[in-house]
């Protein structure tokens, strides 16, 4: 079973060794590794060039983008895999067993996605745990509820891409909640919780480094939940109180 990762980078240089370092060393062997730079200025890409000489599974683009979500819906389109999955320039898989143990659960369960846990870690020490977001098994009444699963730990089949749509470009920062809720109340769909840590994240990603954006982040759910049908303010409330208990774990 094919797996793509997708990993966009836009001057990354301090992270961008690490991120491709946990992607190459998985023990699945079966694994195409897309790189969208977004015309990086610092030495993102020539960190990128190196680390991807003479292995034929990592293709690179460096190309001009709108955004991350841009460059997502741009990985997607170049994938050829079977299951489709995220690893952000900042973050990394957890270990060398991460996309085996995923790949195991398409073929022995019949589903159409499997997610995880997610560890937020120090910037300068990533041993360090920070935020410990665990899910879990997925029920759609969860939605209402401002649940949602960890989108870096989220892996699909790439037929939902082709069935469901790319990542709206409407939306700034919440994307990623957007589809997620399209997918997730579509009954027919069958979603696996893997209990295991499958990526580690630095503090600081785009959705919370300032109050400018954590307020654009509320608006921009609440325009999802709307759209999708999901909820209403409560919702909202319920979904940032809900982070809380992942700073006490």
């Amino acid at each position: 079973m094919k797996v793509s990762i997708i990993t966009a980078t836009y001057n990354s240089e301090d992270t961008i060794e690490t991120c491709m370092h946990s992607v190459i060393m998985q023990t699945h062997e079966n694994i195409e590794y897309i790189i969208i730079d977004g015309k990086s200025t610092d030495r993102t890409l020539s960190k990128i060039n190196l680390l991807a000489k003479n292995r034929a599974n990592i293709r690179v683009f460096s190309e001009q983008d709108t955004g991350i979500y841009d460059a997502l819906n741009k990985g997607i389109t170049k994938s050829t895999g079977d299951i489709v999955g995220f690893v952000h320039s900042d973050d990394f898989l957890a270990d060398s067993n991460v996309i085996e143990k995923i790949v195991e659960v398409f073929k022995s369960q019949n589903v159409d996605g499997v997610y995880g846990n997610l560890h937020y870690v120090a910037l300068n020490d990533t041993n360090k745990v920070i935020r410990n977001w665990v899910s879990k098994t997925f029920k759609t009444k969860l939605l209402k509820q401002g649940w949602m699963p960890a989108h870096p730990t989220l892996y699909l089949k790439k037929e939902l891409y082709n069935l469901s749509g790319r990542f709206d470009l409407s939306y700034k920062i919440a994307a990623d909640y957007d589809f997620i809720l399209r997918i997730f109340k579509q009954n027919e769909l069958k979603f696996f919780y893997l209990p295991t840590v499958i990526v580690k994240m630095r503090v600081g990603g785009a959705s919370n480094r300032s109050l400018k954006n954590i307020i654009q982040k509320t608006k921009e759910d609440y325009r999802a939940i709307k759209k999708n049908q999901t909820g209403n303010w409560i919702t909202i409330i319920v979904k940032n109180f809900s982070k809380i208990k992942q700073f006490l774990t």
